[in-house]
């Protein structure tokens, strides 16, 4: 049975999770019931069974292998059993009370919180899908885990997508027997005498960019890391999730009044959040302003093949939170990420993922505690874009009504923010430390008024 080196950035993301830092990314989908005959529970817990057995990358688990020293491989599970990994939890009916779903919202993103403190397991595939309940005749979610060896962003939405009815219908494969489990070709580690010449020069170029990275890293480091007190923390191993919905077209009206991309525009969201966030605190602003690290798919859409691990670089931004201006701290956002993407994501510090594709196995496997910590020095919060299917979404029928997505914690910090857009909505996942953020609810009614007054700054010409 064929096996798959895990590739350095994978092998760095397996070693890098400790039981407090979980590396694992998430994601909690929402749907309405269907109309008079919802499905029933078992039914839909099937459907999810079904239809995770039938992706191959699913079966997959880690093991330790003797070549390349330090290294591991994606191995399919002999023993792959779906009920390990699909669960059901029923909700109080108590905490469901609520108008329109408000209540079962508020529960499932506490109780989604609590699920993602856990760390997978290991010598298992490292997902989980949890069905969550809430009353018999309203909304029900999905949440889905997968370690961040297994996906980055991207392969997480097309590994997430097959479970989805408009997808699995289109794939129409069956479920693939254990005797039938060959994900992937075994990669041959001899590469042809035509293709050593190609292999040399590429690698002398990969060393080279890997050594401006390095030289980028240790300009960028701080030694001061007093910045932004609100966005570190000791890490108490609990973990909060808090929603938020922006208006699309009102980002859309922002973006065409002041030009540049919508994912500028929601930069500067969590820039102006986190400002108003902080002076509601009554914290003293930071003396520099915080640091994002917003990453970048080196993947191109349509061109993965399966086989292959996790393709990330990144930006470093500073989000303008000392900026009293709404507006200039849209333009300040604009005119960073300008230079950076004129870089290009394979130079600048924020570029650490392709140094550590450079990496050997051996280093990654007693390097990870030592990385792990330094991410403080080098960031203060992860700010990620995660894209989804433009067609509207369904499981059993039922209508797909909020994706909201959540990514890991870094050492030392204790706020992540993930945003999606579904629909005519963008929404936002944020991750906190449970015991740092208790007031993480403020942050996201925070991103909304920092919409709503950019609204109110657009010039005339603009309104709709």
């Amino acid at each position: 049975m064929g096996t798959e080196l895990l590739a350095p950035l994978d092998l760095a993301f397996w070693h890098l999770e400790s039981d407090a830092h979980p590396m694992h990314l998430g994601a909690l989908a929402v749907f309405a019931p269907d109309g008079d005959r919802p499905p029933a529970p078992d039914a839909l817990l099937e459907l999810l069974g079904t239809r995770a057995a039938a992706i191959p990358r699913l079966r997959m688990r880690v093991r330790d292998v003797l070549l390349p020293v330090g290294g591991a491989a994606w191995s399919a599970d002999k023993d792959f059993d779906v009920h390990r990994h699909v669960k059901r939890v029923r909700l109080p009916e108590a905490a469901t009370a609520g108008e329109g779903g408000a209540g079962f919202m508020g529960a499932a993103t506490l109780l989604a919180g609590e699920l993602m403190e856990q760390p997978l397991r290991r010598g298992l595939p490292p997902w989980q899908m949890y069905l969550i309940e809430g009353a018999p005749d309203g909304p029900f979610a999905v949440l889905v885990k997968l370690h961040h060896a297994l996906a980055d962003g991207m392969r997480a939405v097309a590994i997430g997508a097959g479970i989805f009815d408009e997808i699995a219908s289109a794939a129409g494969r069956p479920v693939p027997s254990a005797a039938r489990m060959r994900t992937v070709p075994p990669r041959s580690w001899m590469p042809g005498p035509r293709q050593v010449a190609g292999l040399a020069l590429g690698r002398i170029e990969d060393l080279g960019r890997a050594f401006g990275v390095g030289a980028s890293l240790v300009r960028a480091s701080r030694l001061d890391l007093r910045g932004a007190p609100a966005l570190s923390a000791s890490s108490s191993g609990t973990r909060r999730l808090v929603t938020a919905d922006l208006d699309l077209e009102a980002v859309r009206r922002i973006r065409r009044a002041a030009g540049g991309t919508g994912n500028d525009v929601l930069l500067a969201v969590v820039a102006g959040a986190l400002r108003r966030w902080m002076l509601e605190r009554g914290e003293p602003l930071p003396g520099s302003d915080p640091r994002a690290l917003v990453p970048v798919s080196r993947r191109r859409p349509g061109r993965a093949a399966p086989g292959d691990g996790n393709r990330l670089s990144a930006y470093l931004l500073g989000l303008p939170v000392s900026e009293p201006d709404a507006w200039e701290r849209l333009r300040s956002v604009r005119h960073s990420m300008d230079r950076n993407k004129s870089a290009g994501p394979l130079r600048g510090a924020g570029a650490v993922a392709v140094l550590a594709d450079q990496l050997p196995s051996l280093a990654h496997r007693f390097g990870a505690p030592l990385a792990g910590n330094a991410a403080r020095m080098l960031f203060d919060v992860l700010v990620t874009s995660v894209p989804l299917p433009r067609s509207a979404l369904s499981l059993g029928g039922c209508p797909l009504r909020a994706l909201y997505p959540m990514a890991p914690l870094a050492r030392g910090q204790s706020l992540a923010v993930a945003l999606t857009t579904y629909g005519s909505t963008v929404q936002i996942g944020l991750v906190a430390d449970g015991k740092a953020l208790p007031d993480l609810e403020r942050l996201g009614r925070c991103a909304e008024e920092e919409v709503a007054e950019l609204l109110t700054l657009l010039p005339v010409s603009t309104a709709p």
